[in-house]
């Protein structure tokens, strides 16, 4: 906290003007989104003896995230307001309940049993009860925020995933989300409709892959059915597609998700999407439909780090009922580095190895578990192999990779080469070193930090790092 002056409150008027002189105190040292979003729809209940604030909160997440980021500044903020400690508490605001007409699930019933054909075509499930969501929403529960492991390679991901799950429709629209495979993406998109399903269970939610999506376009065309294709889609809330680069080389599949991207738009609906490149990095998709999903927020989502690797792994073994040694755990995430999917590959195998052997888990165990991995990674991924490949990704000669010459067009691919050499291999910085033409390993050091830096910033840089990764990990 500043050391900003504060005309203290007096008892009598706690619970007049506490919080309102909180909240004015607040909105000058709080950027306004930020104000906008988790201050100002705060409502606040001060009792005088002991003095307490309860603050309510519109829904879990947000009463979650202002717990995390903002309690203990609204507390400090509030003590010296009043000039004795103030106890913060946080409460859910109590629902008001809808009444809905009785007759309404019947009209939905009468229309669903007039065209049961047609919905069987677009897979709409039967209306049970009449607060019902009319689209079967796909999405799996347990791929939550809460499950989902926070690190450096997602965080910006996951926070503006966590934004739009509680603002649908505002900032952020498209979001798109890129990365390669098994970085947790999809476990993104799920999170967002779960949660806001959670907080508004009436909305319109639906989570498909894009060759799904190509599939009800056909059959809205081979049915004559593009009314009802469009009643469907249009009409959502919140849609949540996996692997828009699908969409290529399919023009009427395009025509039809641009027809219902404008739409949701429109409406103020939310659209959140992922690929495996950045939007201008899609191939033979048009470019009205590139410029709408580079028209809201691009977040790249990069391959775990160490540190996160290894609280992924100790916290998927929990969840099985496992427990996961630390050593063990960074023995496995220094071998396991592409991608979460790899990493609960190797768990399984060693959980099931350890059962069926009645054995501890160990470093010993893992290394006899994975034996088979750990073999196909050192016999396809060496320094040399990362030489190779980058010195014919970039069309230089091998030699340069050992050469004294500094030109940029083969300083840059030697640097590249030596970052790759530290993230997918085991060597040393020196043995590195010593294998690029006997370079120090301050060198070694200073390529893998710049390329580091460079990877977080520059998108095309990034794109050519996944292609490289891609390439060696077969």
């Amino acid at each position: 906290m500043s050391d900003d002056s504060f005309a203290t409150i007096s008892p009598a008027a706690w619970q007049h003007d506490l919080w309102p002189a909180c909240v004015d105190y607040l909105a000058q040292r709080i950027p306004d989104q930020q104000f906008n979003t988790w201050i100002r729809p705060l409502g606040a209940a001060v009792s005088i003896n002991p003095l307490q604030v309860t603050l309510q909160v519109a829904n879990r997440f947000k009463l979650d995230w202002i717990r995390s980021q903002y309690v203990q500044k609204i507390s400090a903020v509030l003590s010296r307001l009043a000039g004795q400690d103030v106890a913060v508490e946080l409460a859910l605001t109590p629902r008001v309940a809808i009444r809905i007409p009785s007759n309404l699930g019947q009209s939905f019933s009468q229309a669903r049993a007039g065209n049961d054909v047609l919905a069987e075509a677009l897979d709409v499930p039967t209306v049970r009860m009449p607060t019902d969501d009319a689209h079967k929403n796909r999405l799996n529960p347990a791929l939550t925020f809460d499950t989902l492991i926070e690190g450096s390679a997602n965080r910006m991901a996951r926070a503006a995933a966590m934004h739009v799950a509680s603002q649908l429709g505002q900032l952020y629209n498209p979001l798109f989300i890129y990365g390669g495979v098994g970085l947790g993406k999809t476990h993104l998109m799920h999170a967002i409709g779960n949660h806001l399903i959670g907080d508004q269970a009436n909305a319109k939610v639906l989570y498909i892959h894009a060759e799904q999506f190509v599939s009800d376009v056909v059959k809205a065309y081979q049915r004559k059915a593009f009314d009802e294709f469009k009643a469907r889609y249009h009409s959502l809330d919140l849609l949540l597609i996996d692997d828009v680069q699908f969409f290529a080389n399919k023009e009427r599949t395009q025509e039809e998700f641009f027809n219902a991207f404008e739409a949701l738009l429109a409406n103020r609906s939310h659209i959140v999407m992922t690929s495996d490149t950045y939007p201008k990095g899609l191939a033979d998709i048009h470019e009205r439909l590139v410029s709408r999903f580079d028209s809201g927020l691009t977040v790249a989502i990069e391959p775990p780090e160490l540190e996160m690797r290894v609280a992924i792994l100790i916290n998927k073994a929990a969840v099985e009922g496992a427990n996961m040694p630390e050593d063990v755990a960074f023995f496995v995430a220094k071998n396991v580095r592409s991608n979460v999917r790899e990493l609960e590959g190797a768990l399984r195998k060693i959980l099931a190895y350890s059962r069926f052997n009645q054995k501890d888990i160990s470093i010993a165990l893992a290394k006899e578990a994975l034996r088979d991995l750990l073999s196909i990674q050192n016999r396809q991924i060496s320094v040399e192999n990362i030489q190779k490949t980058v010195a014919d990704f970039y069309k230089i000669k091998i030699a340069d990779m050992y050469s004294k010459k500094r030109p940029a067009n083969i300083a840059r691919p030697r640097q590249i080469a030596m970052y790759l050499a530290k993230e997918l291999t085991q060597k040393s910085l020196p043995e590195i070193g010593e294998m690029f033409g006997g370079r120090d390993h301050t060198t070694v050091l200073h390529a893998v930090r710049k390329m580091a830096s460079e990877r977080a910033q520059n998108t095309e840089l990034n794109q050519q790092l996944h292609v490289l990764e891609q390439t060696l990990k077969g």
